[in-house]
């Protein structure tokens, strides 16, 4: 029995105490769920360590999703197209991001094994739907006139943008990133912007 969002609940409540049923939580805007489907009242407990994630459209051509976790503030975008695989895309989309940051394919791996089942909720955080706004803008003028960008590199380099809700600890997505994985926090040399 799945429900809305994909999990399936029958599984969930199979499991013994103890066991982990992989259940990825996605909060998504208005419009992002409009497109992949109606959320679940209540989402139940996040099991990943980089969840949950926000997501959103932009508004460009083609479309893109934007992904945020909300724990990080780490960016990640993903082709829209087509709207009904954009969340079974998601998890190979972040695998190849954090690869890009230097994390170990040891964490990456079971990360993404927990992203078995998503389910979608409404969004329930105003601080991480202003940073997604954030992203957005700087995101398009960073592609500005570019028809099809380097959806990774994007991720990449926008992830060294300073946020406000990181200020107390570690400012950047990248570096709260990297102090929650326990790696360097540097930022790959092929996207670091220019400048201070």
């Amino acid at each position: 029995m799945r429900a809305a969002g994909g999990v399936d609940r029958q599984r969930v409540g199979e499991l013994r105490f103890g066991q982990t049923a992989g259940v990825f939580v996605v909060r998504g805007t208005q419009r992002f769920l409009g497109r992949v489907g109606a959320p679940v009242p209540e989402p139940g407990d996040e099991t990943t360590r980089l969840g949950p994630w926000y997501a959103t459209l932009a508004r460009w051509r083609p479309q893109v999703a934007l992904f945020v976790s909300e724990p990080t503030l780490l960016p990640v975008f993903v082709p829209l197209a087509s709207a009904r695989t954009v969340l079974g895309r998601f998890p190979q989309a972040l695998g190849e991001v954090l690869t890009e940051h230097g994390v170990p394919q040891a964490w990456i791996a079971p990360e993404l094994a927990e992203m078995s089942d998503v389910v979608t909720a409404k969004t329930a955080s105003r601080s991480v739907l202003g940073i997604m706004k954030e992203f957005l803008f700087l995101a398009g003028a960073h592609r500005a006139g570019d028809e099809g960008p380097d959806l990774l590199a994007l991720s990449v380099e926008l992830a060294h943008t300073p946020c406000s809700p990181l200020y107390r600890r570690h400012v950047f997505p990248d570096r709260e990133l990297a102090a929650l994985v326990g790696i360097s926090g540097d930022v790959p040399a092929r996207v670091r912007p220019a400048g201070p």
